[in-house]
């Protein structure tokens, strides 16, 4: 008996979308804070036909995957792997497999990515407390010690490169006051892994996460996340679940380790650009890839000097990879930015909360932190700054 279907003609009227060009996107210069430029080796990686997430080859590529993070972020972690989403889903994952509801946790907040640690920390269920400093300035092994001091917390978050302010955070002997109080170091890495000096394990970081399309130079999709021994304790010893099923990483643990378990359908294309992205930064080698930042930031920072411009933060808590400039009185900065990407197809970052309206955020990270675009940047700002002043 032979069944027929009936089809029944769509409602929706699709005229419109049949008359859609070929997709077409212009090739802009991204000196803003993310995403940055991919390198062409890592585009070419992207366009291969995608294999089966348990293929024997693909299985092949996560191990790279994973020896690759573990050098670019200095560490001996076993569990580190990549998140198949945006750094905001490795951020999440941080706080969703260390914390149960009732934990105390501590946030260093001098940026928008504190508060947003503080957001994700309480959506947990746990006691959040926060210590503060203005946006441009960093915390302080007395600060930190006074607040481990007063609230006791099982795990104490801070931003290494704060992508709001430009500001690099100091990390040596913060480790050390963690583990005097007994407490989990997790670090956000997402503006300098790939682009400023990390060293995880001598920093004593307990979790740390990043992103793929900033210093990494690889489209934004897929995220570095790390998790110590210490921190893989407190996961194993749970009274209740990770509460957040994608990104648990006592079953992520089952498909990025021995098991090779399925958990879900992995990003095989993504994971083809940062094994490409991870081994160009490999071959460059992370000395001269940090050294080749900071030559570019220095380069910006005289340019901006030349043109009487002044940057938000301190020189010697600079962050290399991004740089926050004041906007002087009198510019429209929105004016500014779409000035750059209308006559010079360039990319140039505003400012966020409460440096929103006062800064640009310049981003030099990765393949696109060269001599060359800090001059076709200078040249192009000092032309549209006559143009609106």
């Amino acid at each position: 008996m032979t069944t027929t279907l009936s089809v029944t003609a769509p409602t929706i009227d699709t005229r419109h979308l049949k008359s859609l060009q070929p997709l077409d996107i212009p090739a802009r210069l991204l000196l803003g804070p993310g995403p940055s430029n991919a390198d062409p080796t890592v585009l070419a990686a992207m366009n291969r036909q995608p294999i089966g997430h348990l293929d024997k080859a693909y299985l092949q590529l996560m191990d790279e995957v994973q020896s690759l993070m573990r050098y670019a972020w200095q560490t001996d972690n076993r569990m580190t792997l990549p998140v198949s989403g945006t750094g905001s889903a490795a951020m999440e994952a941080t706080l969703a497999n260390t914390v149960e509801p009732g934990d105390k946790v501590l946030v260093c907040v001098n940026g928008y990515f504190g508060h947003r640690l503080v957001d994700m920390a309480g959506r947990y269920g746990a006691e959040v407390s926060s210590i503060h400093r203005a946006w441009g300035e960093v915390f302080t092994l007395a600060d930190i010690r006074a607040a481990l001091e007063e609230h006791r917390p099982q795990i104490m978050a801070i931003v290494h490169a704060e992508t709001s302010t430009g500001v690099c955070q100091p990390m040596d002997g913060i480790g050390d006051l963690c583990r005097e109080y007994d407490c989990l170091l997790i670090l956000d890495t997402v503006t300098s892994l790939g682009g400023v000096p990390l060293f995880l394990d001598q920093w004593g970081v307990d979790l740390a996460y990043s992103c793929s399309q900033k210093g990494l130079s690889c489209p934004p999709g897929i995220s570095p996340f790390t998790m110590s021994d210490r921190a893989l304790t407190k996961l194993n010893n749970r009274q209740s679940k990770v509460a957040n099923w994608y990104l648990d990483m006592s079953l992520l643990s089952n498909y990025w380790g021995k098991g090779r378990t399925y958990h879900h359908t992995a990003p095989v294309n993504m994971t083809y650009a940062i094994r490409e992205a991870l081994r160009l930064l490999a071959e460059e080698g992370l000395e001269n890839r940090w050294t080749r930042h900071q030559n570019a930031a220095e380069r910006l920072y005289a340019g901006l000097e030349e043109m009487d411009l002044t940057c938000h933060v301190p020189r010697e808590h600079r962050l290399h990879t991004l740089t926050t400039v004041r906007i002087p009185a009198g510019i429209d900065g929105k004016a500014v930015t779409n000035k750059l990407i209308d006559d010079h197809n360039l990319e140039l970052g505003g400012g966020l909360g409460d440096l929103a309206g006062k800064v640009w955020r310049v981003g030099l990270m990765g393949y696109n932190a060269t001599p060359e675009n800090v001059d076709t940047f200078l040249a192009a700002l000092k032309q549209v700054l006559t143009e609106v002043a």
